[in-house]
């Protein structure tokens, strides 16, 4: 395996020959209120590669601690693509099987003077939290009674409250210059029936206080987090330092994944299902890993692009292009081509001598031999892309027009003789000559034509949906305030294209298109008789690494 090295791998190899830890445990801790995304596909092969370099065991936490969100959908989701994804969890575990532990934990600080009931509402508890330059301000209940706190806080695991009531704060520093320190929630009351532990509990705590000590429990030798979470690695610190625990993890912060064109929030995705902006969390539009797979991504392209950004600290928006190269990079050997026309115009060849179409043998990819050919049909009515014929064309054009010659691709030479139009004056049938000599692979013609363009046969090409699929947004790096407004209306072009027979035969799955991108069949629309392709990706390779 090859040695990679970041500041966390360094840290982890230095702790392993210290003595510091005698071997390394790491956790992937996601929450199973929506789908995961290619974001968390970085943490996931962080912590589940780290675990693997290094001989040791992740954990998969679910952080099941707010039922209104959660459900067993997404757990199977998140299950289904990490599994995908090739990693092997060596524990599966819930926040919520160590809800009695994290409830004795809390009772532990409230006997400690540590924590309170506070009876404020969400409203006057943000109002007297403060800012970066004024003083949070103590509340009323600060000062309860030991006794009073337990009691209370015993009558909200009872069910005796309503929702926000009270809750459980910890009992910090009002005044603290780190506004996670000021008191923060520990506890809140949620009257709604959990995915697992059903109506067991109505109160829950906060992941704040929840993953901390789950990675003490679970013996977790570095806790991964991204940096969003660094200002909460105190609070990280002071419960395991207050609550008794035998095990103190480090919590170790590296930066997030922010992809250009694209957000990885999952309360805008959810509104986005919801509302039926896009057709589910596995719409090949979105950065969900069920999204990427379905649109054609494979693991391996993922794991590329999680290994080419690489761990650092420093907080940058990936480029696109990027994710993209990693796909191209992975299809361009290894992928069949063949033929497609995603806008077709047909085209007739006026001296074709037969009505029968005559049977060619094209190379499924010129550098691999090994993968075979297959048939294409020639004869009397063909299509081409419209974009490949021009009636005025500019100087050095090299596709069809009036009077000029091109090649089809693994056929023959033709040229325009006439070009029939509709009452608009839109070109609707091109009739040309063939010349029977310039058959690809022994042309005899002496002909030197334009260029090369694909084509299909009218007579024996196939009907097919072909989905044409964009960035999410059209902005590189979309405004909270604004994402709604600024989705590219032409994240989905749909066509009715007319592709080669063998695309819809063959048994791979994934194609390029030849002069038009990678394609893979949808692996939940496609069948022989509705053939349904999505474009992967776009032959355009403007990226270097």
């Amino acid at each position: 395996m090859e040695d990679l090295r970041d500041f966390i791998r360094d840290r982890v190899r230095r702790d392993l020959a210290d003595g510091v830890v005698e071997g390394v445990v790491t956790r992937f801790p996601p929450e199973p209120n929506g789908y995961l995304t290619i974001g968390h596909a970085k943490s996931i092969c962080l912590n589940f590669g780290i675990a693997e370099e290094f001989g040791g065991n992740t954990y998969l936490r679910f952080d099941d601690t707010n039922p209104l969100k959660e459900s067993q959908e997404f757990v199977d989701a998140i299950r289904r693509n990490i599994d995908w994804l090739g990693f092997d969890w060596g524990t599966v575990t819930f926040a919520s099987d160590y809800f009695d532990d994290l409830y004795r934990f809390a009772e532990e600080l409230i006997d400690n003077g540590l924590a309170y009931v506070d009876s404020q509402s969400a409203q006057d508890v943000a109002a007297t939290r403060g800012s970066f330059t004024e003083p949070g301000r103590e509340s009323p209940y600060r000062n309860r009674p030991i006794d009073e706190n337990r009691e209370l806080f015993r009558r909200m695991r009872a069910g005796e409250f309503a929702d926000g009531e009270h809750v459980l704060r910890a009992r910090i520093d009002m005044g603290a210059a780190n506004l996670v320190m000021r008191d923060p929630v520990l506890y809140r009351i949620r009257h709604a029936t959990h995915h697992r532990t059903g109506d067991d509990w109505c109160i829950y705590p906060m992941y704040d206080f929840t993953h901390c000590l789950c990675d003490a429990l679970e013996g977790v030798t570095h806790s991964l987090c991204t940096l969003e979470f660094e200002n909460n690695r105190e609070l990280y610190d002071w419960v395991l330092d207050n609550t008794g625990v035998e095990f103190h993890p480090p919590q170790i912060e590296f930066s997030r994944l922010n992809l250009e064109y694209t957000v990885m929030s999952t309360r805008f995705f959810r509104m986005l299902v919801e509302r039926g902006g896009v057709a589910g969390w596995d719409d090949p539009r979105l950065p969900t890993l069920s999204g990427l797979r379905r649109r054609g991504y494979t693991p391996e392209m993922i794991r590329d692009f999680c290994s080419r950004i690489g761990v650092t600290k420093q907080e940058n928006r990936v480029e696109m292009e990027l994710l993209e190269f990693c796909a191209r990079n992975a299809l361009e050997d290894a992928a069949p081509r063949g033929m497609a026309v995603l806008d077709p115009l047909p085209v007739t060849i006026t001296n074709y001598p037969s009505d029968e179409d005559e049977v060619l043998e094209a190379p499924w990819h010129q550098k691999r031999p090994e993968l075979g050919t297959r048939r294409i049909t020639f004869g009397r009515s063909l299509a081409i892309e419209r974009d490949d014929f021009m009636e005025s064309p500019p100087r050095r054009y090299r596709r069809l027009s009036p009077g000029e010659m091109v090649r089809l691709r693994h056929g023959f030479i033709i040229r325009c003789d006439e070009v029939i139009r509709d009452v608009d004056g839109e070109a609707v049938e091109l009739r040309c000559a063939y010349f029977p000599e310039s058959k690809s692979g022994s042309d005899t013609s002496g002909l030197r034509p334009k260029g090369v363009v694909h084509w299909v046969s009218r007579s024996s090409g196939v009907s097919a949906d072909v989905r044409l699929y964009d960035r999410l947004f059209s902005v590189a790096a979309p405004s909270p305030d604004e994402m709604e407004s600024q989705l590219n209306p032409e994240s989905l072009v749909a066509r009715k294209a007319l592709v080669e027979p063998a695309l819809v035969e063959a048994e791979a799955s994934r194609f390029q298109f030849e002069r038009l991108g990678y394609f893979y069949k949808d692996p939940v629309e496609h069948s022989a008789a509705t053939p349904v392709f999505n474009r992967i990706v776009t032959l355009r390779d403007s990226y270097r690494p």
